[in-house]
């Protein structure tokens, strides 16, 4: 029968998923591992061709039998990268990453040549931070003014995929509003925050035209032969990791929180409408499925109580023992994670504090629960902000790392007070970049119009996972919150200077 495969090129790994409708099935999965360019001025780069060589090694390792089967791929991809190509379709440069902060300088420049960040929210939904393509744009032009004159193409990581596959250039409205000069109001280029970025430049020129959700393009003959798969393999128009990690946890329709447990937390959701901060507390992104995608990212979560265990040289899978030997509230210790600085709320100077030690909660398992507990509640403080903004929940959708634990899994059910489902499919973005995949290929075909309901039927669901609040533990869980609402709220206002230098250090 035939398959369809998701490609997931993500910052540590090239991941290949090929699922099979007929079964419900993922029949194979194969990953490539990344290497990472990284230097203390917060470079974080990555050659393009790394991944065209992850993605030929996957499909090798596929076999011929199973290739033979393939009729559609779709492609998910880390957001915010900039792949800058020449007239002749080659990278002429590294891809700086989401995760590069090298460029970090020039995003207020092209805030304040647009009014300022507020303006830009007015303008395109988003402030341009950090992390977001718009700044490597005139970082590129100051440190590498060859590659920026020759340059004749601006594609985010999955577009330079779907190019490779297609000969193609084009690219999605969900991936795009992560590059900050995207108008997710009207989901169109923003030609102002594209001129602040470059004034003697026609930038808009360079860019890949916005295609519609159900587009599909024929695999270049070149990449068939080389991948030995079938000439009338299609490509859909594939979209950004979190926005396929959507579609690969059921995350079409209002109501459904996304939530993942990982080194960073994230939650996100569907709207039907844009879901813009006049604040910029979240990323005000659109779905690759046809609506919105409100963003969330919190700094600290998985990474608290990994830096518990290590501290207190906790075994990989100790922390269910001792999250079951304690209490809720940890004895009436509070903990704000904040080992990275954090974004939500905004505090990128911040470190981690404890408070409320005593005699009798100085433990390791006192102190991991409140590493737990305190990353939870970071989480459910970024969805207040969803919930004041109009937004409402029936059930969290818990992925990542973090979700293989019951006692986060209780501990989030009952936080939230909402029921907790976790998908049976662990690789979301790769298997929402199929599930994508299979849609436009079936629909091109006269198949099911509405991609949400192809992604209900296939996406399921662990019941052993599940977890439901508890009315016992909820209030208790409540007044903890509301305790750690208060020492930040006390404590912010130290956390928002920049930490001083140890004694001794260079200045």
């Amino acid at each position: 029968m035939s398959l369809y495969v998701g490609l997931d090129v993500g910052t540590q790994s090239v991941k290949l998923l090929a699922y099979d409708p007929s079964l419900g099935e993922v029949v194979a999965t194969v990953a490539r591992p990344m290497q990472l360019v990284s230097h203390d001025d917060g470079t974080r780069e990555q050659e393009a061709q790394w991944w065209v060589d992850g993605i030929v090694a996957c499909f090798a390792e596929l076999g011929p039998a199973l290739r033979g089967r393939i009729r559609a791929i779709g492609v998910s991809g880390q957001q915010h990268g900039f792949v800058p190509i020449n007239a002749r379709g080659e990278v002429i440069a590294p891809v700086k990453l989401w995760c590069d902060t090298s460029t970090a300088a020039e995003c207020e420049p092209i805030m304040a040549a647009v009014g300022g960040a507020a303006a830009c929210i007015a303008l395109t939904g988003n402030p341009i931070l950090a992390g977001y393509t718009a700044s490597k744009l005139p970082w590129t032009r100051r440190h590498r003014a060859q590659a920026y004159a020759e340059l004749d193409g601006i594609l985010l990581p999955h577009d330079y995929i779907n190019f490779w596959l297609t000969g193609q250039r084009y690219a999605e409205y969900g991936d795009a509003s992560g590059t900050g000069w995207l108008d997710v109001r009207n989901r169109c280029w923003s030609r102002e925050l594209l001129q602040a970025i470059d004034p003697q430049r026609d930038l808009a020129a360079l860019l890949p035209p916005l295609v519609p959700l159900e587009s599909t393009f024929t695999l270049a003959p070149r990449i068939a032969a080389l991948l030995d798969l079938p000439a009338e393999v299609q490509v859909s128009t594939g979209g950004g990791d979190n926005m396929m990690a959507a579609l690969g946890t059921g995350n079409v329709a209002a109501g459904r929180l996304t939530m993942s447990l990982g080194t960073s937390g994230t939650l996100f959701a569907y709207a039907d409408h844009p879901v813009v901060d006049d604040d910029g507390r979240w990323a005000a992104f659109c779905s690759s499925s046809g609506g919105w995608l409100p963003l969330i990212c919190t700094m600290n979560c998985t990474v608290a109580t990994e830096r518990m265990a290590t501290l207190f040289n906790i075994p990989r899978g100790g922390g269910e023992a001792l999250m079951a030997q304690t209490d809720p509230g940890a004895g009436g210790l509070v903990m704000l994670p904040y080992f990275n600085g954090e974004r939500t709320p905004d505090l990128p100077n911040a470190r981690a504090c404890l408070h409320g030690m005593d005699l009798h909660n100085t433990t390791p398992a006192h102190f991991y629960r409140a590493a737990m507990e305190g990353a939870t509640y970071s989480l459910r403080n970024g969805y207040d902000a969803f919930t004041r903004a109009g937004l409402s929940f029936d059930t969290v959708l818990l992925t990542g790392g973090g979700s293989n634990s019951a006692a986060w899994r209780q501990l989030i059910a009952d936080v939230f007070d909402l029921p907790v489902k976790v998908p049976t499919q662990a690789e979301g973005a790769a298997f929402g970049a199929a599930l994508q995949a299979l849609w436009a290929a079936q629909r091109g075909q006269g198949g099911e119009p509405d991609l949400a309901a192809t992604v209900d039927a296939h996406v399921r669901f662990d019941d052993a996972l599940s977890a439901t609040p508890d009315p016992r533990t909820v209030p208790r869980y409540a007044e903890q919150y509301r305790r750690f609402l208060h020492h930040l709220s006390e404590v912010g206002p130290l956390l928002r200077t920049a930490p001083s230098p140890p004694q001794g250090s260079e200045q």
